[in-house]
């Protein structure tokens, strides 16, 4: 067994280096509760970065996801269209307003839900379309929209993934209705636990800010509009405390920096894995042409007939921390109970089977890369 020292881990989070400056000056301008300056800075950046009407900060993608079922108001029934190999809080978002996932297959190149089976998937309750940019690669969003617009339906981005990526020019968690990022501590963007919501369709606005504050128009009143809030409508606490704010704001401060690393090292595993793709082991990630990818994760799909268990096992011996992804939601006991399926989804199943996602952190050296590539060699031919 390798030492622990000389393992190569599969994440490592990155600091900025002002993390703590900015917490301990939020400190000693005694703002502790959410929105208050670095709040305000992040919502900023994100608003001037993605070009929505209102960005959010969350103390979740996951709450974001379910303001966003919320906003939707999402009744017991109603079924909202995704793909099943994403993580389960896309979907839990919506089956805690009764919502019904139905669960739609992903195609073969980007492992994004396949718009080509989503009109076919429509019925008479169908209420919103969920894509997922996975891998921080864009879904089709042209073809989706078009869907979405011509059957009335609203479009809920989750580019949990996405931060700094984008479609055709244009920033993920921005074109849909409602978008949503993470800044959850395995993400290229960080706080901890984090997440944003982002509102792109302007007549959600208002009552985005009353859900995130209690059902309360208490953002009205900060703001000088009203002489006092009060209740509104239903909601609950959403908001991230502002530390986590100020070190979230440490991260946007650095995020093309943070981006232009991890791009470096994808690339860097992209060169050295062209001779195990070409001689059938495997096969790379694919991005397409109109899609700048944020290089938030680096995996590989195992040619049929390799035996992904052993390979993670003999790459873990070997002191390399591989894994493998998304359970398939719809084979889950939750996903049986809650959702249903659409078509057989055998794509899904197959690219889930064969799928390891490799170490991408910065710091990450070459020779650890080099390293990384040799011993997964050395697996598949082992």
């Amino acid at each position: 067994m390798t030492d622990f020292n000389d393992r190569v881990p599969f994440n490592l989070p990155y600091m900025t280096g002002k993390e703590l400056y900015y917490i301990a000056e939020a400190h000693f301008n005694g703002r502790l509760a959410g929105d208050g300056p670095f709040t305000k800075r992040c919502h900023g950046w994100l608003e001037n970065r993605t070009g929505c009407n209102r960005a959010l900060l969350t103390h979740s993608c996951t709450a974001a996801l379910e303001m966003a079922a919320i906003l939707l108001d999402i009744q017991p029934g109603d079924e909202i269209i995704m793909p099943s190999y994403t993580f389960v809080s896309t979907a839990n978002a919506f089956v805690l307003r009764g919502g019904v996932p139905v669960f739609v297959d992903i195609r073969e190149d980007t492992l994004n839900l396949d718009e080509r089976l989503i009109e076919s998937a429509i019925t008479s309750r169908t209420r919103a379309i969920v894509p997922v940019h996975y891998a921080g690669v864009a879904c089709e969003m042209d073809a989706i929209m078009n869907v979405a617009g011509s059957h009335g339906l609203k479009v809920v981005e989750d580019a949990a993934q996405g931060v700094m990526a984008t479609y055709k020019g244009r920033a993920l968690g921005s074109i849909g209705d409602i978008g949503a990022y993470s800044f959850h501590e395995t993400k290229n963007i960080i706080c901890g636990e984090g997440g944003v919501l982002l509102v792109n369709d302007p007549s959600l606005v208002y009552r985005a800010e009353v859900l995130r504050e209690k059902g309360t128009d208490r953002s009205r009143f900060f703001r000088g509009e009203i002489d006092k809030y009060t209740w509104q409508d239903i909601g609950s606490s959403f908001l991230p405390g502002e530390l986590i704010a100020a070190f979230l704001w440490a991260q946007l401060e650095e995020t093309q920096t943070i981006t232009d690393k991890r791009l470096d090292i994808w690339t860097c595993y992209h060169e050295l894995l062209a001779p195990l793709e070409n001689a059938g082991y495997l096969r790379r990630p694919i991005v397409p042409d109109d899609c700048q990818h944020n290089a938030h994760m680096y995996y590989v799909l195992l040619a049929s007939g390799i035996d992904r268990d052993r390979v993670l096992h003999y790459m873990k011996q070997a002191g390399v921390d591989a894994l493998f992804h998304y359970v398939p939601l719809h084979s889950s006991p939750a996903g049986k109970s809650f959702g249903r399926l659409d078509g057989a989804l055998k794509v899904t199943e197959f690219q889930s089977s064969r799928l390891i996602r490799l170490p991408l952190w910065i710091g990450l050296t070459k020779m650890q890369q080099s390293e990384v590539v040799q011993v997964l060699a050395a697996a598949l031919h082992a």
